[in-house]
Formats: C-alpha cells, structure tokens, sequence
C-alpha cells in the first residue's frame, strides 16, 4: 500500500489483554479479550489473531482524540491483569494489560509521547475503576473530577507526588555539577533553560482544478479545469486563497479542486463507503465503470469496478513498496497500477474503462463574502413544500439551482438568526446542506442548496419497499458522519430528524436546519406540551429542563436511525406525547425494527442512555458504523 511513511509506521506492536467497553458489573476475566496492539503516530489500533498473523481490526482510537494515558492500581483488577493501564478518549475509557511491568511502562510512555501535544489532556485522572464508586478515591459520580494528577500536569510542573515523571525529568532537571578539584570554586548549578518548539515549516501546497470557476465577486480567483494553483491560505472550510502560474491570487472554492497527485484523479473518491460506490456503478450500468476508495482497513485502498450486473471489490495490496492487485502486475504508485488495468485486466474481471459520472460541478456559494443576497437575484418557483418555519420553494441565483426557504413572519427570532447565518454559510461539509445566504429583507428568505430528491422522511416512506438494510445503514452513515462535523465546531443542531434532512441524487444525504430551532419563537413549538414540540426525538433532559447539547443531538440521532430503519414510521406509534414522556422517563425505549441489524441497534441503544454523560460522542459513533460497515473478505483474482 502507497502511503506517507511517516505517518502510518508501526511504532510498536504487543499482544495484551483488551478489556470489553462499556461493562457495569463486577469485572471478571470473561470481560477480557486478548488482542494484538499496533501503535501509529496517529492511531492505537486492535486487531484479533497473533502478532505473526493478525485477523479483522476490532477497533482504532486517532490519539488526537487522547485525554490521558494513565497506570491503573493493580488492586483495580484481578491478579492475572495486574499490568493494567488505560487510555482515556472521548467519553470513554480503555483498559488494557500488559504482560509484564517493563511492557506497561513501555507502553504507557510511547502513547504519552505521541499524544503530548493533544489539546485536551486531562490534569487529573482515576488509577482506579468505577464500580457504583471509584475504588481510588470513594468519588461516587463517574464524571467527578480525577484525584490523582495525571502526565499532562505533571510535565506542567515538573512534579507529581515526591517524584518526577520520565519526560518532566528529561526536560526540567539541571545537568549535573562539574567535577572542581576546589569546591569552593566550584561553579553554580545553571538554571534549566526551557527548549523552545520548533514551529514546523509550513509545505507549499499545489492543487488541481477538478472543475471550471468563473470568478463571481471581486477577489475571486478564476479557474481552468486541470490547472495547477498553489495555495496561500485556508481562510475557511469553504474558501481558500490561492495563486496561479501567472502571479495572480484570489479566493477560490475548496470543493473545486484537490491535491497533486492520487487525490486529483477523477477515479479517486476516498470517502465513498461500500454501499454508496455500489449505488453509484449500479446507477451507471457501464462494464468496467470503476472507483478506487479508502478501504475500511487503515491503511489500504479498495478498488471498485461493475461487471456485468455485479459489482467487485478489491484491495490494493503491498509489498515492499510496490502495489498490486494481482501478484504479477506491480507498480509504485497507485495511479500507475490504475493506468495499467485501464489497458490490460491483469486477472480482473474485466479492464478498467471510466470512472462515473458524478454529475455537475457542486455550487461554489455566492462569492468568498457574500451571505447578503438582494431578493431582486431570486427568481421562485414551485413550492416543494411546508413546515412549522414557512413554505419552501425551488429557485434560482443567476442560473445557480437553489432552494427558499421563506420565513413566516413572526415564527423567528429575526435578528439574531440574521447575526448567526454569517458563521453557518462557512460551514462546509459533504453531508450538510450548503447554506447559501439571506435575504434579509420581510420576510427573511433562506437560500440553501436544492436536493434534488426532497425531505428524506417522504422518500423513506415512498421507498420503504424497494430500499434494502445495507442501504439504510448508509444513510445512518452520512448523517453521523454530518453530525461528527457539528460536534467537531460545538454546533447543536437542536432538532435532528429525518424531516430536517434532504436527499439528492445517488442516494446521497443531508442534514439541514442545524440550529434553526434556536431562533423559533412559535410558543407551539416551544411549549412542553404544544403540539408541534418534537417531544418523541426529544431527550430526557430536554423534556424536563428544556437543556440542548451535542448529547441531546446523540439521542435524536438514535430516534432519526429508527426511523430510517422502520421507512419513515412515527416513533412510539399510536401513543401521544404525555405518554411518551413518562415512558420514556420510566426506561421505555424504541424495540429493534425489523431490517435494523443487531450491531446497529447496539449502537442505538448507547445514544438512548438516560444520563447524557453516557451517551457517546458523534466521533465514536461514527467510527462504531464505519468498523460495522467495512469490508470482510477480498475478490479473488482470475
């Protein structure tokens, strides 16, 4: 597999014990799972098997995401997993055993090294475990505050306890004194001088125009499909300044061009999953249409390609340095192996001819600062339909296809939304719908991107039939994948649903609305028992003390998954909603639909746990689908 050394080296493989997440009782060996350990610059990963022959990974933790590496106290566990030490992230824990004391201690310090740059590190932590209490300090909440320090606030100080941690001593302790044959003589110890961090030098950055950009606004920086631009600054998610070969610089859409080399290719899609890329070649019927994507395993690529009436994947293998599919046809790079089964199948079931078409270019916004839009540049049409906010209707922006979202008046907080739609039109991601701009004028008109397929809720239950499980999970895949960007930017969106989500075409969705509910100021929306509030997509916390956050969205999601599962149905069908509430408030949840898997409901049940502090991030949730969704097996070649 081609890939940047640096980033992807082994740093330290170890076969230890894993203890299962997620676990209340009392902790016994049957928690205990033995797996192989690999440490990256970037990930902790855990595969089954042994070190000489490892099996499916069951699991990967991006140490970004790392708030503490820690040693646990051996009376925490049984005396078979005595070298124990964990790793805190997200909202979880992880408990792993070492086999030895030297292999903990080995370990405990190559993550803490990876990850002593992570924003978030905890000061305190617990070397003990949580069971109704911690066993180190008697704490009895699970979220109280650690009563140890942890590396983190020991290399702040340079102390902890009566001792000095390995790196705190490394980078604190005074050199020692030279040897003086007149110690009275003998020199004053200096003072440490603290080492300054290096700021790594910033790498020129050259992108290729995947689509033609004619400049809208003053500053705008006009592009020629295929021309190479060099960038200057990443301003937003969604506009970047760059330069062009003949000295000109100016703002252009980041979603029309990509980096030099394997991510300019037109066949290289990295983010489509599975299910999507087989929608996609299905959908274009064309013998030999293909893709290459990020495979599910870290590290590989999965080559795509339709034959007749079936779609094939394959993994694109390594071996000291050169890729291949098939044993006999090596290459350096992955663009030169694609060229090669372009011209000759290799054992493929067939040449690669194109990849699909992915239809037009994506609407590039207004202009790098625009969100103003004068309502004399909108031209309405149809009305695709109505909502507790207003009517929305399919429009035009000088030829652009949009969508209006035409306020009631009085519905909204006018002012403060208007304030607020400057940051929202920077957001910028594949599965949000792309907020345009305002027209601020009354009524406010919102302008968003149009998707072409409508509200997902009416296309769940107008295809109900014809959609099939690993499709539906490909839905729950995109909005969790949407929300992990929210969460990334402490957004709340406040009313995920499947009616505040829009699809387009090949399948894809989208989640709108975020944050729109903050500003409704229809007491029937708002009010606990009106009508209109969606109390059954609401979490406990939001019914008693009307409490928004990420985790009320995690419980949302949870509903919004039901309902793709079940075709569109209403949730706690045929009971109304002061019932639902002290169901729900008594421990009732939603029973498993019937095309819903077993690991998918899992994963639904975590976002409907009664505490919001249980409920997993989006970030884990996310990556519990993606592992649930990746690939088992690979095509033989012929």
């Amino acid at each position: 597999m081609y890939f940047d050394q640096g980033e992807q080296r082994e740093l330290k493989v170890s076969v230890m014990w894993k203890r299962a997440q997620g676990k209340k009782k009392v902790l016994t060996s049957l928690n205990w799972k033995e797996r192989v350990f690999v440490l990256t610059p970037k990930t902790l990963n855990y595969f089954e098997g042994s070190a000489e022959k490892r099996g499916k990974r069951k699991g990967s933790i991006p140490l970004s995401s790392v708030k503490a590496v820690e040693f646990v106290e051996d009376t925490a566990f049984d005396q078979v997993k005595k070298y124990c030490f964990q790793v805190v992230y997200d909202d979880l824990v992880l408990y792993i055993s070492a086999k030895t004391e030297d292999e903990r201690k080995d370990w405990v310090d190559s993550i803490q090294d990876e990850c002593s740059g992570n924003k978030f590190l905890l000061m305190e932590y617990h070397p003990g475990i949580f069971i109704n209490k911690w066993t180190c300090c008697d704490g009895r909440e699970k979220t109280a505050q650690g009563c140890q320090k942890s590396f983190a606030a020991s290399e702040k100080d340079g102390y902890q306890g009566d001792s000095y941690t390995r790196s705190s001593f490394i980078a604190t302790q005074p050199l020692p004194p030279i040897p003086s044959e007149n110690k009275s003589e003998q020199p004053a110890v200096p003072a440490p001088v603290p080492r300054e961090r290096k700021e790594p030098e910033k790498k020129t950055e050259v992108v290729v125009a995947i689509y033609d950009f004619s400049g809208a606004e003053q500053g705008d920086l006009s592009l020629i499909k295929g021309e190479q631009v060099t960038v200057l600054d990443k301003q937003t998610d969604h506009w970047w300044i760059a330069k062009n070969s003949r000295g000109e610089s100016g703002f252009i859409p980041s979603n029309y061009v990509r980096r030099l080399g394997l991510e300019s290719e037109s066949w290289f899609q990295p983010e489509m999953s599975r299910q999507l890329c087989e929608d996609v070649l299905k959908k274009e019927g064309k013998e030999g249409c293909f893709v290459v994507r990020n495979s599910s395993r870290e590290g590989m690529y999965t080559l795509t390609v339709l034959h007749g009436d079936h779609v094939r994947h394959y993994h694109i293998k390594e071996d000291c340095g050169q890729l291949y599919i098939s044993e006999r046809h090596r290459y350096p790079t992955v663009s030169e192996l694609i060229n090669y089964h372009q011209h000759n199948s290799g054992g493929l079931v067939t040449r690669l001819r194109q990849p699909p078409s992915f239809g037009q270019a994506p609407v590039a916004a207004f202009g790098h600062d625009v969100w103003e839009v004068p309502r004399s540049e909108i031209v309405l049409g149809k009305e695709l339909g109505s909502g507790q906010f207003g009517t929305v209707r399919q429009g035009w922006w000088q030829e652009t296809p949009v969508a209006v979202k035409m306020m009631k008046e009085g519905a909204m907080s006018e002012d403060d939304f208007i304030d607020e739609a400057k940051v929202m039109t920077k957001f910028h991601h594949p599965h949000l719908v792309q907020l345009f701009g305002v027209c601020s004028e009354k009524p406010i008109y919102i302008i968003t991107e149009f998707m072409t397929q409508g509200c997902l809720l009416n296309y769940l239950r107008k295809n109900q039939i014809r959609l099939q499980p690993p499709q539906m999970t490909e839905m729950v895949r995109q909005v969790a994948y949407a929300m992990t960007y929210l969460e990334s930017r402490n957004f709340i969106h406040r009313d995920l649903a499947a009616r505040n989500c829009l699809i387009g075409d090949n399948n894809i969705v989208k989640v709108a609305d975020f944050g729109l509910a903050r500003y409704v100021i229809d007491d029937e929306y708002t009010a606990s028992e009106g009508t209109k509030f969606p109390i059954k997509w609401a979490a406990p916390e939001v019914i008693l003390y009307t409490k928004f956050s990420s985790k009320s969205d995690i419980w949302a999601f949870g509903i919004l998954t039901w309902e793709i599962y079940t075709g569109g149905k209403q949730p706690y069908p045929a009971i109304n909603n002061t019932d639902v509430v002290q169901k729900i408030l008594n421990g009732y949840r939603l029973q498993k639909p019937t095309r819903c898997p077993e690991e998918m409901y899992r994963i639904v049940e975590r976002c409907w746990h009664a505490e919001p502090e249980y409920r997993p991030a989006f970030a884990s949730v996310y990556r519990s689908i993606v592992e649930f969704t990746g690939e088992d097996y690979d095509e033989t070649v012929e």
